[in-house]
């Protein structure tokens, strides 16, 4: 059974940072390609960063780019999301996913499993 526990949500004032992990289990967390998404009150679930299986490959959504990194521990099973700069804009519940193949991919479609998210708040 896949699992995917997302941590490290709270409540921040904006320009300050949060780290959120994903744990995986369940699956060969190590030839998968990993994605980040958030979705706000209202909106639908948008693409936030992912990482290719080796980590050699990163994509950012432009909203993110140059605050935020994505960065995965395949000894660990886990990937993280490095959140600096924080904006109320940013406030949402974000969630892990992963992918079947390897490849980096932003389109929401493309990923097969989902953990449960991490509300993330940020106040201004």
């Amino acid at each position: 059974q896949v699992q995917l526990v997302e941590s490290g949500g709270g409540l921040v004032q904006a320009g300050g940072s949060l780290r959120l992990s994903c744990a995986a289990s369940g699956l060969t967390f190590s030839s998968r390609a990993m994605g980040w998404f958030r979705q706000a009150p209202g909106k639908e679930r948008e693409f936030v960063s992912a990482i290719s299986w080796t980590g050699a490959i990163t994509g950012y959504a432009d909203s993110v780019k140059g605050r935020f990194t994505i960065s995965r521990d395949n000894a660990k099973n886990t990937v993280y999301l490095q959140m600096n700069s924080l904006k109320p804009e940013d406030t949402a519940v974000y969630y892990c996913a992963a992918r079947e193949g390897g490849a980096y991919v932003n389109r929401r479609s493309a990923y097969d499993y989902w953990g449960q998210g991490t509300q993330v708040t940020v106040s201004s």
